[in-house]
């Protein structure tokens, strides 16, 4: 039997160099068995992490630019274009670094703004990888969609007494219209939004990315150490594997339903 949530997605998000900024979407075309598309497709390394391209295995994020490590990331507004391969980073408004990430010069030219961005926190020469065709440069081996739901957020608000920007749990779906944390339930069972369906895989332990304030960049709020006093754990909002491919938008409604997802392994 399947039960129909009052949810609807609020915000899409991918995030095309891991540790770099959001860039919203108003729709996006998921495949069965695949990532959100265009996310994590790039990560920037933080001195030899030992990434071999030829033979991807996952690698602990902290081998990487990201912000549990690197605050200061939160100062830069990127953009990645699909067609030209390009991504731009911008800082106090003015455009700081340009490069095509599929060219030797492109990548060396993101590389060099790196290494004067961030000279004091690197372990080593920074250095641009593309995840090859059905790899991304995800926090979990088994993400493939993680989502959000807003009443947790503001939950969390109220144990805090702060305000929370929901992009600090960088997440590629938010939805609204349910109990707070009652995502984790969803663990396991098949999610319909739009024309596709998710199946909730399990749900996403948060780190140090989640102190950062992104408009500030600014380590400001312990949010894994409130959500470990308040509930006593540090989750907050699900990953999700693609069981059926299709559109979804912001404003479409959520399905959640007891029946497994039929064929579909993960």
């Amino acid at each position: 039997m399947t039960e129909t949530a009052p949810a609807r997605i609020t915000a899409l998000y991918r995030y095309p160099v891991k540790g770099l900024s959001a860039e919203p979407l108003t729709e996006a075309t998921l495949a069965s068995g695949a990532h959100f598309p265009g996310d994590r497709l790039f990560a920037v390394e933080n001195g030899p992490s030992g990434f071999d391209p030829a033979n991807p295995e996952h690698q602990p994020k902290q081998k990487f630019l990201v912000l549990a490590r690197q605050a200061a990331l939160a100062k830069l507004r990127t953009r990645y274009d699909d067609l030209s391969h390009t991504l731009s980073i911008v800082a106090d408004e003015v455009e700081v670094a340009r490069g095509d990430l599929r060219t030797p010069d492109g990548r060396a030219a993101i590389e060099a703004f790196f290494t004067a961005f961030l000279a004091k926190e690197l372990a080593g020469a920074p250095k641009v990888f593309e995840g090859p065709p059905g790899f991304r440069f995800m926090d979990s081996r088994s993400g493939f969609v993680s989502i959000i739901n807003l009443a947790s957020v503001r939950a969390l608000e109220k144990e805090t007494g702060m305000s929370i920007d929901p992009i600090r749990f960088r997440a590629n779906i938010y939805i609204d219209g349910v109990p707070a944390f009652s995502e984790f339930d969803w663990v396991g069972k098949r999610i319909t939004l739009g024309t596709a369906a998710l199946r909730g895989l399990k749900r996403t332990e948060r780190c140090a990315a989640t102190t950062v304030n992104p408009a500030t960049a600014v380590r400001d709020l312990m949010i894994p150490a409130v959500l470990m006093r308040s509930y006593g754990h540090a989750d907050c909002g699900i990953y999700a594997a693609v069981a059926q491919g299709g559109r979804i938008a912001v404003g479409d409604m959520l399905a959640v339903s007891d029946e497994d997802a039929a064929g579909v392994a993960f």
